[in-house]
């Protein structure tokens, strides 16, 4: 149990671009994630929780601020062509915490401003150790992907860059993230662990790699990656156990949005591209709003308040974070209006599913909205076939969570009442 007051400590594991049937738990069967696994199995399953964005930065934003990507000032990718500079000053779930006398870290991937006055010492965090923009070598640590930037090494200690070279990023950040709640056991303590991986470059260590032999190139080294992360993520969970804090800390693990097909994953110099994971037969990846995209890999774990073993039909997604931590902390949901995201603590701890509630989104030209079993997709990108777009489409997604079916022409009295809700959203967003 944590000193102080009894409060939780939190832990958020954040994972990149990894596909909804990327792990053991949710349904992959080429290659085993046991640590994640087994954190599933002392929490809860959420198999229908969302990003609040396809991509990277708007996501990573929604996940610390409880605020739409739009209104927490980050809708695009950082470091992309409509180049945002960071995310906007604003109460961050860091800051809130750190304000209730929480020692606030983050190990790993920022990726929302690489101006220090951006940076993660500036939005509620007592300690950095990790990278700025939005991916790196995991060797060298060194940015070298895009036309207009030069090689840059991005690795950073607070706002002190330091070199590590040669070290898999992976495990380094694991190692760091556990270094951080053993020297905080005594106190309550938020640890913010957002691994790169598995996002490209391609690259794990070769004892990982040859576990996986049998399986194809491509598969082999997703599997690599992911396993090296599970393995990383054991040792944090050992580090909790070992401290006696695991029954008092909330572990929250999700991914930022669906597994990549950029033509960045190609191994080897082919032209082939490599989808970067599986999406567990949804359709669409990384930047759609089809479900492939946007629909991730969640569990949450409090053995103090939480049941264990339990799948939820909870549908959530990540701007709902911030005010169920909070909830948790302070005993009651947070009285914000400029919060989108509501506690869901009450449902996870009663095993409710709760009533249908309206979700939307809206990426570059792609808006999407779902309400209880129905979704709706206006310009969505089928990015397994980037040519592909759906100018509109209706899903069931109890029947249909595959989105295979488009029941707009079928269903058009439901489709033109979420048309006309999903729209009226959209133009009361900030320009």
């Amino acid at each position: 149990m944590t000193a102080d007051t009894g409060r939780p400590n939190v832990v958020i594991i954040y994972a990149d671009d990894l596909g909804w049937g990327d792990l053991g738990c949710f349904g992959a069967e080429d290659f085993d994630t046991p640590a994640l696994d087994g954190l599933a199995a002392s929490g809860v399953r959420l198999p229908q929780w969302y990003s609040n964005s396809p991509v990277c930065s708007p996501s990573r934003a929604s996940l610390l601020t409880g605020r739409h990507p739009a209104h927490a000032g980050v809708e695009s990718i950082l470091g992309g062509a409509r180049h945002t500079a960071g995310l906007p000053p604003q109460p961050t779930l860091a800051g809130a915490l750190g304000e209730r006398g929480y020692a606030t870290g983050i190990f790993g991937k920022w990726h929302l401003g690489v101006d220090p006055a951006y940076g993660p010492l500036k939005r509620g965090f007592d300690e950095h150790f990790g990278f700025l923009a939005g991916c790196v070598d995991y060797y060298s640590h060194i940015y070298y992907w895009g036309e207009q930037h030069n090689p840059l090494h991005d690795l950073w200690e607070g706002e002190d860059e330091v070199w590590l070279n040669g070290e898999y990023l992976t495990t380094v950040i694991a190692r760091r993230a556990a270094d951080f709640i053993e020297r905080n056991a005594e106190r309550p303590f938020f640890c913010y662990v957002p691994f790169n991986a598995p996002h490209y470059p391609m690259h794990a260590p070769e004892e990982y790699v040859a576990q996986f032999a049998h399986l194809p190139e491509g598969r082999q080294m997703m599997a690599a990656m992911v396993k090296a992360m599970d393995d990383g993520i054991a040792h944090v969970l050992g580090t909790l156990d070992s401290l006696g804090l695991r029954e008092n800390t909330i572990v929250f693990f999700s991914s930022d949005n669906g597994p990549s097909v950029e033509e960045r994953n190609w191994l080897n110099g082919e032209e082939v591209s490599y989808n970067g994971g599986s999406a567990g037969g949804l359709r669409g990846h990384k930047g759609s709003l089809l479900e492939g995209g946007i629909r991730v890999p969640t569990m949450i774990s409090w053995p103090a308040r939480l049941p264990a073993g339990r799948s939820s039909d909870l549908v959530g997604f990540m701007a709902d974070v911030v005010p169920t931590v909070l909830e948790a902390v302070d005993g009651a949901a947070p009285a914000d209006e400029t919060l989108d995201g509501s506690s869901v603590l009450p449902l996870l701890a009663a095993g409710e599913a709760g009533d249908d509630r309206w979700l939307f989104w809206k990426h570059d030209d792609q808006l999407a909205a779902r309400h209880g079993r129905w979704k709706i997709v206006l310009d969505a990108c089928d990015s397994l076939e980037p040519e592909v777009v759906v100018p509109e489409g209706l899903y069931d997604l109890h029947e249909d969570p595959g989105e295979r079916h488009n029941l707009a022409a079928a269903r058009p009295e439901r489709f033109g009442r979420m048309r006309a809700e999903l729209t009226g959203w959209a133009a009361r967003r900030p320009s």
